[in-house]
């Protein structure tokens, strides 16, 4: 089993030819071999076990040596060898006392250790003696020392050597194909045995390597080495296999061939002739395999340099670049901490600034108030006085019937009506020192002066609440309530990373954190006082301005442009609305006209926010309205007294017309005042609607026919704005402005009636009057009106009255 197993380690691939001429070489072998063991002489043992160990022997010991030491070595102890002949009977003398082996039997294990032990014991002893020494029947079996072999396992070898009994192993083949040792066909038959191939192939590789590591060997030291009862041949002559590559397949070896073999055919792909223009041809394919080999490297070489540059360059760039991102990052995250910072210092102040912001509204409102309804009372006190139908039921209507409050309520009539006559004395005088009293009308003047207590409380209230404002920051650094510091802050972000500075959409968010500053310095701004500071001059403005307009070129969409526009939208309006709604008084011209200034300044030099279209805009233009509503319906008042009343110029009640009158021709002039800004339709349905036609025209009908009726008419056209009329198409005036007409038209053929029967000195002054009348009717384009009073009074110089208006 061990000699199978052996057999089917190894296995080649040579031809038939040579397998048939080992097969017959085996033959003859074996033969040889039964006839020495018919003898039992100690040969007859020695000579499987010179073939098998010795060569072991040789292949691992003395092989070893020579490979060492040299071809000298081996011939010394081939001549050593030969001096023991004695040594060598006695080894034979003990080895011949083991089992003889049977022809045909296989050696076991345990015979073949104990004849390795054996020799091994006599080879120690000096006591080895070659079998068979002879000089023609040995045959090297030499291993070169340079042959790829010697690297092999020597477990393998061992094996392989020890175990393989040419005798015993051949006689086993034969007996398991069911044929004699002696038949040729039968042993020709069975070549396909895989054993018996696996052996022979091992056998012919062997013996190929043999003759190359002998070729330069001496004929004595292969006979030393390698004696058997075989006959001695070289190894081209035995296996007819020539010693060179040239040589294969010649004559001499076909000569050698027996006639019971397979004619052997050298393969084509296999063993061809080697010539110099072959090994010329391989080399020159080699050396251009090389070179195409070499030119692929080369290039390989080549891309991978580039590969190299081109990663140092992206490693030098990203290493740049990671520098300003690291720094970019750092100044992120420092942004980030300053506006977190900032936000939860807002967090606390703002609450604090809308509260000081309300007082300061409701203390100037409570002002505002004070005054309008200070206004209502003297009305009030004066319809009383001089109505006609006044009692002291109508006076206080809720007062008991003991009279406790009746006392009261005169002592507060009293009292208002002293400081009225002390406001209206020191006004008149303060005309007589500037010379306008002349052209001064009562009820033209405001009466918005106040006592000096009312006055002092203002102050101090005003004053406390400035203080409180100047300490909202004092517990904060300056780096977060400075508009300065903090706009350094967006502006070194802008300058250095513009990119995360537009994606986080600072822009949109500037006006929103500069809103709580700028109300807080807009505190006490109050566009309706004279000494009240422009905005545009303030410092925040003045710092904010510049925002965003480096020298660098300006990308579009950029919300920082209109930073400014937006702080206005959102803070400057919204505290307009305020003051509009709450202190502006209707009836003041000087503040109207501070009004009217600052919005249609927002309106010319913001006109991208302050339009019909912004949210914050229509707050403002309806406050507006509201105010002057409220103003239309609580504030005007228009008494109505008999003409014989009326007749007494210096009575009470006549003055008190004419102040009434004229404050309603003055409030006539300050809704007009907002032409350009309201729309015409709005205006006109509040001057003319509102106030001419319901009260204005109720004076004109209740006032003196004649040059006092004409002066007024005059002021109540000069309110009108001109460009009403400009563009008016036809004879006719507006149609709200048809009452007013029809009245200049009645008033016409009053004056000219009273003059029938007077002086001629009346009847030219009442023909110059009627004239007059057809100026004003021309000016507000109401031509066919003026033509019906110049046909009907014979006035024939219309032409040259319509063109003067």
């Amino acid at each position: 089993k061990e000699t199978e197993e052996v057999f089917k380690v190894k296995k080649s691939s040579y031809s038939k030819k040579i397998v048939k001429q080992l097969k017959k070489e085996y033959k003859e072998d074996l033969e040889k071999s039964k006839v020495r063991t018919e003898v039992n002489s100690p040969t007859d043992v020695e000579p499987p076990l010179e073939k098998t160990g010795q060569i072991k022997d040789i292949g691992q010991e003395d092989g070893t040596a020579n490979s060492e030491h040299g071809e000298e070595e081996m011939e010394v102890e081939s001549e050593k060898e030969e001096e023991k002949p004695k040594a060598g009977g006695a080894f034979s003398s003990a080895l011949s006392s083991l089992n003889v082996l049977r022809p045909g039997e296989i050696p076991d294990a345990a015979f073949i250790h104990a004849a390795r032990k054996k020799r091994q014991m006599a080879r120690e002893l000096g006591d080895f003696t070659p079998v068979d020494s002879e000089p023609g029947k040995g045959r090297l079996v030499r291993e070169d020392e340079n042959d790829a072999s010697d690297d092999e396992d020597d477990d393998e070898k061992r094996r392989i050597v020890f175990t393989v009994k040419e005798k015993s192993q051949r006689q086993k083949i034969a007996e398991e194909i069911g044929i004699e040792g002696s038949d040729d066909e039968a042993l020709v038959a069975g070549e396909q045995d895989e054993e018996l191939s696996r052996w022979e192939q091992e056998q012919i590789r062997k013996g190929i390597n043999i003759p190359q590591a002998c070729i330069y060997q001496p004929a004595e030291v292969n006979n030393l080495y390698y004696q058997n009862t075989y006959q001695t041949l070289s190894y081209g002559s035995s296996y007819g296999i020539p010693y060179t590559y040239a040589a294969y397949g010649s004559s001499e070896t076909k000569s050698q061939k027996t006639d019971n073999t397979v004619p052997f055919k050298t393969p084509s792909n296999e063993m061809t002739p080697v010539t110099i223009d072959l090994v010329k041809k391989q080399l020159k394919d080699r050396l251009d395999s090389m070179k195409e080999l070499h030119k692929a490297n080369r290039q390989q070489y080549e891309k991978h340099q580039q590969s190299r540059e081109d990663s140092t360059k992206a490693i030098e760039r990203l290493e740049g670049s990671s520098g300003g991102i690291g720094e970019q990052y750092k100044f992120l995250q420092e942004m980030r901490g300053y506006v977190q910072d900032l936000l939860e210092c807002f967090s606390e102040k703002v609450p604090l600034i809308n509260e000081l912001e309300s007082a300061m509204h409701q203390l100037y409102k409570q002002r505002a108030s004070r005054l309008v309804q200070r206004r209502q009372d003297d009305i009030k006190d004066e319809s009383s006085e001089f109505s006609s139908h006044s009692n002291k039921a109508l006076m206080a209507p809720n007062l008991e019937s003991f009279g406790r409050d009746r006392v009261i309520y005169q002592e507060q009539v009293k009292r208002r009506t002293a400081e009225r006559e002390a406001r209206r004395a020191r006004r008149r005088q303060a005309r007589e020192q500037t010379g306008k009293m002349a052209d001064h009308l009562e009820g033209l003047s405001s009466d918005d002066e106040e006592t000096s207590t009312d006055i002092t409380n203002f102050n101090m209230e005003r004053d406390r609440i400035l203080k409180e404002s100047s300490k909202v920051f004092e517990d904060v650094l300056e780096s977060f309530y400075s508009i300065d510091c903090i706009k350094s802050q967006f502006e070194a972000w802008r300058s250095k990373y513009f990119a995360s500075y537009k994606d986080a959409y600072i822009g949109l968010c500037l006006p929103k954190l500069f809103n709580p500053l700028i109300r807080l310095q807009l505190l006490i701004w109050t566009p309706l006082e004279g000494k009240c500071r422009d905005f545009e001059t303030m410092l925040w403005f003045e710092s904010l301005l510049f925002y965003g307009c480096e020298e660098q070129e300006q990308v579009k969409d950029d919300a920082d442009i209109s930073l400014l526009p937006t702080i206005v939208e959102r803070v400057v309006l919204p505290k307009l609305t305020v003051i509009s709604e709450n202190i502006w008084d209707p009836f003041s011209t000087t503040q109207t006209s501070r009004m009217v200034a600052i919005v249609q300044k927002l309106v010319d030099g913001y006109p991208s926010v302050v339009n019909a279209e912004n949210k914050n805009t229509q707050m403002l233009l309806k406050a507006l309205l509201l105010r002057m509503r409220r103003t239309l319906d609580d504030d005007v008042f228009m008494p109505l007294y008999p003409k014989n009343i009326l007749e007494n110029k210096n009575s009470g009640p006549y003055l008190f017309f004419q102040r009434q009158f004229w404050s309603s021709v003055k409030l006539l002039g300050n809704f007009l005042q907002w032409y350009g800004i309201l729309s015409n339709k709005t205006l006109q349905e509040l001057s003319i609607d509102g106030l001419l036609n319901r009260y204005i025209l109720m004076a004109f009908q209740n006032s003196e026919y004649g040059e006092d009726s004409i002066k007024k008419a005059q002021s109540v056209i000069a309110c009108f704005p001109k460009q009403w009329f400009t563009n008016l198409k036809g004879d006719k005036t507006i149609s709200q402005l048809e009452n007013f007409c029809r009245y200049l038209v009645h008033l016409a053929d009053t004056i000219y009636r009273n003059s029938i029967g007077c002086s001629d000195v009346e009847k030219r002054n009442a023909r110059e009057q009627i004239k007059q009348i057809i100026k004003l009717l021309a000016s507000i384009r109401a031509l066919d009106h003026a033509v019906t009073v110049a046909n009907d009074h014979n006035v024939k110089e219309l032409k040259i009255l319509i063109e003067g208006k």
